[in-house]
């Protein structure tokens, strides 16, 4: 796990970090594409692929989790070991927290291997915030890549992702500055810079490093929030020394909401 070492000193509190923003991530499982010799482009898809997304997406919007999991093999395998079981309840705990997520997939490049289809695509998701969760929101890009046989996804990995979670009236916009992939050992900087002059508003934050883990998935992470000096978090980070994936997270509080945001960074090896 990266050793932060904070630019920032403050008062502390507790607030709990959301995996479920994460979540989603498996529901997109649907962006993928692929690169061999020359993969195909989306428009030569075969029809099955096209309408297999369109569905997903279809079942995703209606928060119908018992249909989207039709599309999914009963063997199915996940990048970052999740079973078809757990990605199921993970989607169950997701659509409580947001019902109104609104799922959108495109298909980037495709290729076939044998009787298999290996797909990349790009999910959007937005979730519109309610009254009656608090105001929640949420905006997530997620590339993945899927391996589709007989129709359904055998397996999914995400090559990338980033979610921005809201709530409150008035929410911190905030611009992040976080590579995507780091080598093992590498030394990095992480910058989350709140947009909008504070004026005479307190900024709370904290920045959160974790690998990613299946249990990550359903179970939160307590976060102790520090008392901003500046209009944001600057840290100096060093990435772990084995490769894998983490997922590095931006809190900002003021005092009329609250942005979170959670990037995906691979990490290669030397």
């Amino acid at each position: 796990m990266p050793n932060f070492n904070t630019l920032i000193r403050a008062r502390k509190s507790r607030v709990a970090s959301s995996p479920w923003v994460i979540l989603f991530i498996l529901s997109l499982g649907l962006t993928t594409g692929w690169k061999s010799a020359q993969a195909n482009v989306p428009k030569n898809a075969p029809p099955e692929v096209k309408t297999l997304l369109t569905q997903i997406d279809a079942a995703a919007n209606r928060a119908d989790v018992k249909g989207v999991m039709n599309f999914y093999s009963p063997n199915f395998a996940h990048g970052d070991g999740l079973s078809r079981s757990s990605m199921k309840k993970a989607l169950t705990s997701l659509w409580k927290r947001y019902p109104r997520l609104r799922y959108n997939t495109k298909l980037k490049s495709w290729k076939t291997q044998g009787n298999t289809i290996i797909a990349d695509t790009v999910t959007n998701i937005v979730g519109l915030p309610s009254a009656n969760n608090k105001k929640l929101g949420m905006n997530a890009t997620i590339k993945s890549r899927q391996r589709i046989v007989n129709g359904k996804i055998a397996r999914q990995d995400i090559l990338s992702e980033r979610t921005e979670l809201t709530s409150g009236v008035n929410p911190p916009k905030v611009d992040i500055n976080l590579p995507e992939q780091l080598k093992a050992g590498q030394r990095y900087y992480f910058d989350a810079i709140v947009k909008q002059p504070l004026g005479d508003d307190f900024l709370l934050g904290a920045a959160l490093d974790e690998a990613v883990k299946p249990n990550k998935y359903l179970k939160p992470t307590p976060v102790n929030l520090e008392l901003l000096s500046a209009g944001g978090i600057f840290k100096v980070g060093r990435a772990p020394n084995l490769p894998g994936n983490q997922w590095i997270s931006a809190v900002l509080v003021r005092g009329n909401g609250m942005t979170m945001i959670t990037q995906r960074v691979r990490v290669v090896g030397r």
